[in-house]
Order: structure tokens, then C-alpha cells, then sequence
């Protein structure tokens, strides 16, 4: 149901470095760019994530309750997003851990301050 996801920067070159690294450890590679934006996903038929400076030349903000939410294969790649995320300028928003059930995630932000999520659903534990 989803195509792609866009968050808006104010600083594009540190924005695409940032995303580089995490895009990497979910296995995605850039998959189109322009002078205002650059897309990441695995394949030309899956879901893109796209950071952009915003077309009407205005500063980017936040989504106040707005998150984007990223699933992976295992809680040890929740640690390894939710690490590189903070060791790269990211803030913290919620160590990884169970959040209900088989929910295991963790929540930080991004340099421009969007709220992201890294989970994985795992077995009956």
C-alpha cells in the first residue's frame, strides 16, 4: 500500500550521509537522486524512504505524533539501527526493548528531529 515515505530536511548532504548509514544496515541503497531529495530502497519495487528539502523553499519541521516506523529481521538489528542511529547524531527516544507483547523496538530521531522506529515481531519469547 505504500510507495514511499519522505522527511523533510534543512540540511541535505548531512541528511543523505546520515541515511546512508542506516539505509545500508536495512539492506537499502540509494535508488534515485535529484538536486532537492534522494531516495533509498531494496529494489525498484519495494518501498522507497526519501529525505528532501521542501519545494516551497520553507524550513523543514516535524510531524508532531508523526513516526515512521521500520520493521527488521531480528531484535539484534534493532541494537544495530538504534546504535548507528545515536552514534551518527540521532537522539533517543526509547531504548530498545519490549513494548508490549512480541513488539520489540527502539524510537529515535533523526538530525532534523523526525521520529523514527526499529522493530522487529518476535516469537512467543
Amino acid at each position: 500500500m505504500i510507495g514511499y515515505i519522505t522527511l523533510g530536511t534543512n540540511d541535505l548532504p548531512q541528511a543523505v550521509a546520515y541515511y546512508d548509514e542506516i539505509m545500508s544496515l536495512l539492506g537499502a541503497g540509494r535508488f534515485m537522486e535529484e538536486e532537492r531529495f534522494v531516495v533509498w530502497s531494496k529494489s525498484p519495487d519495494s518501498v522507497g524512504f526519501s529525505v528532501i528539502k521542501p519545494f516551497d523553499g520553507k524550513s523543514a519541521t516535524v510531524g508532531n505524533g508523526s513516526m515512521i516506523a521500520l520493521q527488521v529481521q531480528s531484535k539484534e538489528m534493532v541494537h544495530e539501527v538504534y546504535d548507528k542511529a545515536i552514534e551518527l547524531g540521532g537522539t533517543d527516544e526509547g531504548k530498545p526493548g519490549f513494548r508490549g507483547g512480541n513488539f520489540y523496538c527502539g524510537y529515535f530521531r533523526d538530525l532534523d528531529g523526525n521520529k523514527l522506529n526499529i522493530f522487529h515481531i518476535t516469537e512467543n519469547e
